[in-house]
């Protein structure tokens, strides 16, 4: 493979499609990796101290989280699974893009429940119950 470094031959290119999130799940009509990055940056925002933190939280390499922010490239099947247990934007964006919205439903139904929960013992504080 003449004429090509290796460093562009191991790197995981995105697709040229020029898709973008949202679109029909299941129908590969998505980005990706810019779904990943719009979720990053919704979770920990856009500063060089949000991509510290991912970084602390995965243990990436700098470089690399820098690029999921980015949008250049997406997080490798390890990397993501640490961004699942830990930001609630990725997780939900990962459902979505596996059309799993009943597992959405349910996650923000137990939020909401136990908000509610929260809600009433503090009536009841108030109320000296």
């Amino acid at each position: 493979m003449m004429g090509m470094s290796r460093s562009q031959k191991d790197r995981k290119l995105r697709s040229d499609s020029g898709k973008t999130f949202p679109k029909a799940p299941g129908a590969l009509g998505f980005d990706f990796v810019e779904a990943i990055a719009q979720a990053l940056r919704r979770e920990f925002g856009q500063s060089p101290a949000a991509v510290k933190v991912v970084v602390r939280l995965t243990r990436a390499n700098p470089r690399a989280v820098r690029n999921w922010f980015a949008g250049n490239n997406g997080p490798s099947g390890e990397n993501l699974v640490a961004l699942l247990r830990h930001s609630e934007e990725v997780l939900e964006t990962v459902l979505f893009l596996a059309d799993r919205h009943d597992l959405i439903t349910a996650r923000k139904l137990a939020g909401a429940r136990e908000k509610l929960k929260e809600m009433l013992e503090m009536i009841d504080d108030l109320q000296g119950l």
